[in-house]
């Protein structure tokens, strides 16, 4: 049984964070795709990216980084401690949902000041 709820606790995180994670790349990559469009949507560039290509650029590469590193917590697993189910998702939900919206908004950030510095877009 432990098993069990081990391996649904880790298909919960690894969903939650990739729904989180998702609100991020919205951000980086609409505000890009249609500012030249329309450019009410230029509000939505809350991270304030330098161009549209590095915009999109960020958020792939973004994304490819995030997925080879949540490769180990999908081997590994999260680590089942007998809770209630509140508390568990409750936990869950602040690491992995929470997390999922911060990290992304980092590292794309981040990864747009590179691209920048380094001249690529």
């Amino acid at each position: 049984m432990e098993i069990g709820k081990q391996l649904l606790m880790t298909r919960g995180a690894l969903t939650t964070f990739s729904i989180a994670n998702d609100v991020a790349k919205y951000f980086a990559i609409i505000p890009a795709m249609f500012a030249g469009t329309f450019p009410v949507l230029q509000a939505l560039n809350v991270m304030r990216l330098a161009t549209p290509q590095s915009a999109i650029l960020s958020a792939v590469i973004f994304n490819a980084l995030i997925i080879v590193a949540l490769i180990p917590l999908a081997l590994r697993g999260v680590k089942y401690v007998p809770q209630g189910a509140a508390v568990l998702l409750r936990r869950n939900l602040l690491v992995y949902g929470l997390g999922g919206v911060i990290v992304p908004f980092i590292g794309i950030k981040l990864i747009d000041l590179l691209i920048v510095r380094a001249g690529l877009a």
